[in-house]
């Protein structure tokens, strides 16, 4: 374990020196958010690209403690490519059509990097049965790369919300990563989660800078093919289940606000108040308890995915299934689905 606290340690403090420098970058490139309409939470301008700052600590550790190894490079590559779409965004904007392409030749990058689903597990299965994906692993792939790097940015709407959630997130696949025996996975899953922690004393409410979608998109991205490349590759029952249990509060989020608008005629990229954080918010909750919730769920989950991960069986794959009704109670309870 003393393995992965140093480069833990190491970015957090990288990102933690960044942060304030890219501050100051964002406030004189114009990379600013200034509140339009009534889904902003926040009331003045904030300086966005918060996540340029994240990039850089893992940037400088990935360098130190990692190999140039082809799968590796090809992560910080298409994370590269990822940033730079987010940074465009959020100086000057960006249309949904161009950060899809962008995010597309980033997954085909991590794809020919041998990053990619290959098969699939069968979590009911004694014996791990498994089901060979062949011409269906690129589209998967892709499919599952873009969905979980567009979760995030979609639960990016408070205060240190992303950040917490994907530091949870990057922990809970590091302890995965490190029981299957993945050490450089597992080191990059340390890096994440120093990171997010590095830029949470900036970010956490009351905020003094946002990650925009330069910080969402790239942890969304990261997380996506450290999940793929740290755990859907093992034969394991867990391949299946733990990513998804680990990823629960944007995946679930996500699928909420699909189903809610569909529900109620609306297009599914026309945006809306009924986030799970928006819903908190509306039963009297204030900003930081609202993300300290989320985090809680965040924490039950992880904990829920790495004992799935240690038993590797049946039963913990009926308790992931348990969390999941849990999880869909609780959003009726919001009124998630409700209809406007």
């Amino acid at each position: 374990m003393a393995a992965y606290i140093l480069p833990f340690f190491i970015t957090f403090v990288f990102t933690t020196i960044f942060t304030p420098l890219v501050r100051s970058l964002a406030l004189r490139v114009g990379a600013i958010d200034i509140p339009k309409d009534e889904r902003r939470i926040h009331k003045r301008p904030m300086p966005l690209m918060g996540g340029f700052a994240i990039y850089l600590g893992i940037l400088f550790s990935f360098i130190l403690f990692l190999p140039m190894e082809t799968s590796l490079t090809s992560i910080l590559l298409g994370g590269t490519i990822i940033l730079v779409s987010g940074i465009i965004d959020d100086i000057r904007g960006l249309k949904p059509m161009y950060k899809i392409l962008f995010q597309v030749l980033a997954g085909l990058v991590i794809i020919f990097g041998g990053v990619k689903i290959d098969f699939i597990s069968n979590p009911f299965s004694q014996n791990s049965s498994l089901l060979y994906l062949r011409w269906l692993s690129l589209p998967i792939t892709l499919f599952w790369t873009i969905g979980i790097t567009n979760t995030i940015n979609l639960i990016d709407g408070l205060d240190g919300l992303a950040a917490g959630v994907s530091m949870i997130a990057s922990l809970s696949l590091m302890l995965v990563a490190e029981r299957l025996g993945l050490t450089d996975i597992t080191i990059l899953s340390s890096m994440v989660a120093g990171a997010c922690l590095g830029f949470l004393p900036y970010n956490f409410n009351p905020a003094r800078i946002f990650m925009g979608d330069t910080g969402a998109l790239l942890l969304g991205f990261l997380l996506a093919a450290i999940s793929i490349e740290g755990v859907m590759k093992s034969v394991a029952t867990i391949a299946l289940v733990v990513p998804i249990l680990i990823l629960g509060v944007p995946i679930f989020d996500t699928t909420y606000a699909i189903i809610r608008r569909l529900l109620n005629g609306q297009p599914v990229r026309i945006a809306d108040k009924s986030h799970l954080h928006h819903r908190l918010l509306a039963k009297g909750y204030n900003q930081r308890k609202t993300v300290l919730i989320l985090y809680g769920f965040s924490l039950i989950l992880g904990c829920s995915a790495i004992i799935v991960a240690i038993n590797n069986s049946n039963q913990a794959v009926y308790l992931s299934m348990l969390t999941f009704i849990i999880g869909i109670s609780f959003a009726f309870r919001l009124g998630i689905f409700a209809k406007k």
